[in-house]
């Protein structure tokens, strides 16, 4: 990996994670900013809640893709293992803090387990299971978003520490674990005091702001 390699794929995956496919479904399908609607988040659970499940699914893959495309080209420019990392981040804060919608985005759990199947295609249909145990009995998205990213997290430090990925991997796993639990800080506050809408629920208009 080289400066050059490592700047390069550093701003592009943050400019090509910037682009919030949610607030642009939101615009052509209905005119609206999904962000002034449901949780206040730009990302495919909010378009369920707004926009239906037909554009959730769409948001949720080309999210996804988000995190996969730039750390499968990352593989194919270097094989070290840290460029996929820098990709990889780098595209998640772009969703997260989108420079094209005013740094209001999402919460980049779609992107971060496009780059984990990315890195780590063994994982994948692990993941799934892992989301389905905690989402089935709560139907809370949220709590299987942090949930499921963290016992993830665990099971990759777990294959770092026993040499079967690589450690840069681990710290990927750590820092956007941290970042998607920061950034479901206020639905944690909700979970607590029972007022977090469960799957399909909250779509109305806000009155203000991101939570």
């Amino acid at each position: 990996m080289t400066t050059p390699q490592l700047i390069a794929f550093a701003v592009g995956s943050y400019l090509f994670g910037s682009i919030s496919f949610s607030l642009v479904l939101g615009r052509v399908l209905k005119g609206i900013d999904i962000r002034e609607y449901g949780s206040g988040n730009a990302g495919s659970t909010n378009t369920l809640r707004t926009l239906g499940p037909k554009a959730a699914v769409a948001v949720f893959i080309l999210d996804m893709l988000k995190g996969v495309i730039p750390v499968l080209l990352a593989k194919v420019v270097s094989d070290d293992p840290w460029l996929q990392v820098v990709a990889a981040l780098a595209a998640i804060l772009g969703h997260d803090f989108p420079i094209f919608f005013g740094f209001r985005g999402g919460r980049g759990v779609a992107t971060s387990v496009g780059a984990t199947i990315a890195m780590m295609p063994l994982l994948g249909p692990f993941l799934p299971f892992i989301c389905g145990v905690i989402l089935i009995p709560t139907r809370y998205v949220s709590l299987m978003s942090i949930l499921g990213t963290v016992v993830t997290a665990l099971i990759i430090i777990a294959l770092a520490a026993t040499n079967r990925v690589p450690d840069a991997y681990a710290v990927f796993a750590i820092v956007a674990a941290l970042l998607i639990v920061w950034l479901h800080r206020g639905n944690i506050e909700r979970l607590r005091s029972g007022t977090e809408p469960k799957l399909g629920k909250g779509g109305g208009l806000r009155i203000s702001g991101r939570p």
